[in-house]
């Protein structure tokens, strides 16, 4: 039984300083975006709260903040400003590195948006760390299972990813 809880602490430790790598290499990129991959259940949330806790990073839920702007337009305008509300979400909060998490809004077809496009896009100014419901295999992200209405799967990505689990076959 210890065994498992000091493998577990280890592993957590070595995803930890993997994403802080990731982060600090970011920095050097055009697009400074550091994806945080795995289905639910991962760690993803409680990496990016450890990762916010230890350098002071802002933490965006962007479900909730993006939902709260969103809320008194109606569809189309949702569509048309989901965008522009998701840069001001973003610029709203003060630092280098932004960790996004609950970022599944972005996938919403009704609201059209191009969520790998559109973290890249926020990232040329600031260190982006997205978490990302889905999994990264053989150089392909993908978000959702196929057949899955906001199924998607990027296989040319500019960002670096960071499996949220290393048990796992990310």
């Amino acid at each position: 039984m210890n065994g498992s809880i000091v493998e577990s602490k280890t592993e957590k430790s070595r995803a930890m300083t993997q994403l802080e790598e990731a982060v600090a290499q970011a920095a050097n990129q055009y697009y400074r975006l550091v994806i945080v991959a795995g289905v639910p259940g991962t760690g993803k949330t409680a990496m990016t709260q450890a990762l916010a806790g230890a350098h002071g990073y802002p933490v965006i839920n962007v479900n909730l903040e993006l939902s709260k702007r969103l809320l008194d337009l109606t569809r189309v305008q949702r569509s048309r400003q989901a965008e522009k509300l998701l840069k001001e979400v973003i610029a709203s909060v003060e630092g280098d590195v932004v960790i996004l998490d609950n970022i599944e809004l972005l996938f919403d077809t009704a609201l059209e948006l191009e969520p790998l496009r559109l973290l890249q896009g926020a990232s040329r100014n600031r260190t982006i760390v997205a978490t990302w419901n889905g999994s990264f295999n053989n150089n392909t992200l993908m978000y959702a299972e196929p057949g899955h209405p906001e199924f998607v799967q990027f296989k040319q990505i500019e960002a670096i990813v960071v499996p949220a689990s290393t048990s796992d076959n990310n």
